[in-house]
């Protein structure tokens, strides 16, 4: 006869937390692979190999075509809001010139009925009043507003009279945004990085190409962090920078000199579609229904 325990009872109403556990009930955990995570020799935007890589002062790289073409669009897009912003408060301005226009015509209108086809209120008590129950100029100026209201009024339950609300687009910014960091950059910002390429062993491909440190011959890979030199552009090991570059002030390559603030920190993976941390750890949540078994499966944040 079978041990009463929860694995082996299978007849209550109910799922038990290990039925729950094996129809994948709670948050589920599963490490990114190297697919992943993107390479460091990989163009933020494209996600392919660098071809002429050049990098922002943040450490972001891109391929020359893809960043220029990027930067590119956004300030087509930039001219384009300018020019609906402009639009926008050119009409604004016609419209209010018209509403002070249409003021000042009914103050005329006004003032010209009540100086000479207005009925004084004391002068005959049997005058028969106006549906409004006002005389004179009163009357003349209650009926051109209600005349003004009925002509411009939309039947807003008729799909052809349906009011629109005016949509009004807010100044938009003229500065260019990096797509990574979504920080300002600028073209002239840009800097052109050099990779050194490992000789020692021939690839079947380009893309099987593997990239060393010039100082110490280390294979650069995603697991050390990399330095660009922003005044020439040769990428060293954080090691090397650290204790040649930043003490030498001078490059181990070209020997130019340089400064603290020309050591920038290449940044590895942080696209929409790969990841790079300490927690390279995914999570999803299924919650279970009622009745089907499966239930809803609701995407939990990715850590990142």
């Amino acid at each position: 006869m079978p041990q009463r325990h929860s694995k082996n009872n299978n007849d209550l109403a109910f799922f038990t937390y290990d039925e729950k556990r094996k129809l994948g009930y709670g948050t589920q955990r599963e490490r990114l692979g190297k697919d992943s995570i993107k390479p460091f020799d990989a163009c933020c935007l494209c996600l392919k190999p660098l071809i002429d890589p050049m990098s922002c002062q943040k450490g972001h790289v891109f391929c020359k075509e893809c960043i220029l073409e990027c930067l590119l669009a956004q300030k087509k897009d930039i001219q384009r809001k300018l020019a609906a912003h402009e639009s926008q408060k050119k009409q604004e301005k016609e419209e209010e010139e018209e509403k002070l226009m249409l003021q000042k015509a009914r103050e005329l209108d006004a003032f010209d009925q009540q100086n000479h086809g207005a009925v004084p209120q004391y002068s005959d008590r049997n005058q028969s009043r106006d549906k409004n129950g006002f005389h004179g100029a009163n009357s003349v100026k209650v009926t051109s507003y209600e005349e003004e209201a009925l002509r411009t009024m939309k039947a807003f339950w008729l799909p052809s009279a349906t009011p629109e609300a005016p949509v009004k687009t807010e100044a938009p910014s003229t500065s260019t945004i990096c797509p990574e960091g979504k920080e300002k950059l600028k073209m002239k910002s840009l800097f052109p990085i050099y990779l050194t390429e490992d000789n020692s062993e021939k690839k079947s491909s380009a893309l099987d190409k593997t990239y060393i440190c010039p100082s110490c011959k280390v294979t650069l890979t995603n697991t050390l962090s990399l330095v660009a030199l922003s005044s020439c552009g040769h990428v060293f090991c954080k090691k090397c920078a650290d204790k040649f570059m930043a003490v030498d002030k001078v490059c181990l390559v070209c020997s130019k000199a340089c400064k603290e603030r020309n050591l920038v920190n290449l940044e590895k993976g942080g696209t929409g579609f790969a990841g790079h941390g300490d927690n390279l750890l995914a999570t999803d949540f299924k919650h279970l229904g009622s009745g089907s078994g499966l239930g809803l499966v609701r995407p939990a944040a990715m850590k990142i």
